[in-house]
């Protein structure tokens, strides 16, 4: 019996188009979002993701009291204790894997091991506790991994402007300080774009010099 070929057939894992060409697969990049407790990490990975968002998510019990603190308006009752992941493809060459960190201090030793590879970073910030977000900052700072500071507007307000935000984690100018909205998908990655120009501009500048 007779079958017609598809004219976008896979062979060994990569595609063949009806021309015969091998289609190149999507370059994969890391990218992580980072913060302090609760400020909108996991709704910013499940906002983006094309699938569904591989999360970590406990119940916070009475023996966080006083260890931590989502913040008095917060409905938050679970916490992430090791980290959330989602997928975002930008193009046919392009393609995020996306990794939420722990907000919580206890859980800083796995830092080291989530940014292994990673070509950016996203800080998301909540106004109404900026100095939880110091952390996350001066890590990516040292690590010398680019990083975009995002304030998550948490319904459309925020206690500070974008410039007193910048002001207050004492970023450098050349670090964008922008507001999205973590529920949303366009929001989220109009922000992540601004995480891959920022990476994009230290590699060019790395193989300037």
């Amino acid at each position: 019996m007779d079958y017609e070929q598809s004219p976008n057939r896979a062979y060994g894992g990569a595609a063949v188009g009806s021309g015969g060409r091998q289609k190149k697969a999507p370059v994969p990049v890391k990218i992580i979002v980072a913060g302090g407790f609760g400020v909108g990490k996991t709704t910013t990975v499940g906002a983006i993701s094309e699938i569904s968002p591989l999360t970590t998510e406990a119940e916070m019990t009475s023996a966080s009291v006083g260890i931590d603190n989502p913040g008095q308006a917060s409905m938050k009752t679970t916490t992430t204790i090791a980290m959330d992941f989602g997928v975002l493809t930008i193009d046919q060459t392009l393609k995020l894997y996306i990794f939420g960190t722990p907000g919580q201090s206890r859980f800083a030793f796995m830092w080291d091991d989530l940014i292994k590879g990673a070509l950016g970073a996203l800080v998301v910030v909540d106004t109404n506790r900026i100095d939880d977000c110091y952390p996350a900052v001066d890590y990516f700072e040292r690590a010398g991994l680019p990083f975009v500071v995002g304030v998550n507007t948490f319904n459309g307000q925020m206690q500070y402007s974008l410039d007193e935000v910048r002001w207050a984690l004492a970023v450098r100018e050349d670090v964008p300080v922008l507001a999205y909205d973590a529920r949303f998908r366009a929001s989220v990655r109009d922000a992540l774009l601004v995480v891959l120009d920022q990476a994009l501009d230290k590699a060019i500048r790395q193989k300037a010099t």
